[in-house]
């Protein structure tokens, strides 16, 4: 099967400091600004979107302007950070800064309370993007996710540990480009 080109793009700023997971929040226009300037230049065949605001609003526009096939896609969400979803980073740093270093260091192991299982966060994203390559085999698709989801999409990609997120630059509105075979599957980081 011939690899589609997937490119993850980040949502831009939302202005939050904390780890937002399922939150629901529309961008600044700093990151309508970040997201538009990103795409300058660049060309696909299609979008897939988290279906949350900070990245279908924007993903709907660019669908829209360039008349471009949209899907949205709930397996691309963020992570579900549970009891943490909210809480401000410092907050969590100074209040359960060891368990935030075990959740960092190994993700599987040492989810925040209340979280989404790892392993089905995994599975998600990857039937995703198996999906996606599956309906535009050899083309370029921009999938418009969340920091987490790039994270974890690139360990599986390079076959990299999971303890190894934390160290993946995964800035607002930057771009990451993948081919993807969809021979992937969950399990194979």
């Amino acid at each position: 099967m011939s690899a589609t080109a997937i490119e993850l793009l980040r949502h831009g700023d939302t202005g939050q400091r904390s780890y937002r997971g399922r939150l629901d929040d529309p961008l600044l226009e700093l990151g309508w600004t970040q997201l538009r300037a990103a795409v300058v230049g660049r060309d696909w065949d299609a979008i897939v979107s988290s279906p949350l605001r900070r990245c279908a609003e924007f993903a709907r526009e660019l669908a829209q302007v360039r008349a471009l096939p949209l899907r949205l896609d709930a397996r691309l969400a963020e992570y579900d950070f549970g009891d943490w979803q909210g809480v401000p980073i410092e907050t969590l740093a100074t209040e359960q800064g060891e368990a935030l270093g075990r959740f960092w260091a190994d993700p599987v192991a040492h989810p925040p309370p209340g979280a989404e299982p790892f392993a089905a966060f995994q599975s998600r994203l990857v039937a995703a993007l198996d999906e996606a390559a599956a309906a535009w085999p050899a083309r370029r698709v921009l999938v418009v996710t969340h920091g987490g989801a790039i994270r974890l999409l690139r360990c599986v990609h390079e076959g990299r540990g999971f303890g190894d997120m934390a160290g993946i630059d995964v800035a607002h509105a930057s771009l990451h480009a993948l081919q993807w075979s969809g021979a992937h599957r969950a399990g194979s980081a």
